[in-house]
């Protein structure tokens, strides 16, 4: 009889020890289960992709800190090229330079106010003329905001008897602002100003 019941004892022991480590067991795993997860969708919130010309690319999101410099390159890169690419065509003109004036200040709208009043635009067109700009370097310190920027760049402008090759330097600063369709990189250029606008080549054409 007391033989039974320390068998019974005994086994009880067991099941209870038996259970314990499967609920031990299985809190672990679920845990980890758990942990995994949330670290499989933080990675893949991590992860952008961008349809182009029909295939998936996968692009990697970053805070904005890490891209500063890029970024900012490219808001003056594009704000360069839109405001100094110019053809003969006036509609095509205003778009640009309307574009243009969504990335920076008043600073930009008195540059082209003072070249339209100099008839600037009217002699392009006119005269059949067309304006290239190719940026060589920017400069920018973001150590400091808002961000002091010097673009160095060169203009072809291409005439019908020739063509004039000018070394242009501008400079301004860049300051944050919220992002949208028409300031997709999210800064504003301020105080922007030409220091620079010199001819150095001019070659006839044929």
């Amino acid at each position: 009889m007391f033989r039974k019941t320390k068998n019974i004892d005994t086994a009880f022991r067991h099941i209870r020890a038996f259970s314990l480590v499967v609920i031990i067991t299985s809190a672990i795993i679920c845990c980890y289960a758990i942990y995994k997860s949330f670290k499989l969708v933080f990675t893949m919130q991590e992860k952008v992709y961008v349809l182009a010309n029909g295939k998936a690319l996968e692009a990697f999101a970053s805070e904005r800190k890490d891209n500063i410099p890029v970024e900012a390159r490219d808001h003056i890169r594009t704000f360069h090229r839109l405001f100094f690419n110019l053809d003969p065509d006036d509609k095509l003109i205003k778009e640009n330079i309307g574009k243009s004036l969504y990335l920076a200040d008043q600073s930009a709208k008195r540059e082209y106010d003072n070249l339209k009043e100099k008839s600037y635009y009217s002699n392009i067109i006119s005269g059949n003329v067309s304006q290239i700009i190719r940026v060589d370097s920017i400069l920018i310190n973001v150590d400091t905001h808002p961000y002091l920027f010097r673009c160095i760049a060169k203009l072809e402008i291409i005439r019908s008897t020739s063509i004039v090759q000018r070394n242009l330097v501008t400079e301004g600063y860049l300051r944050n602002i919220n992002r949208s369709d028409n300031n997709p990189h999210g800064f504003l250029i301020e105080n922007w100003k030409i220091i620079a606008n010199n001819d150095v080549e001019i070659k006839q054409r044929q």
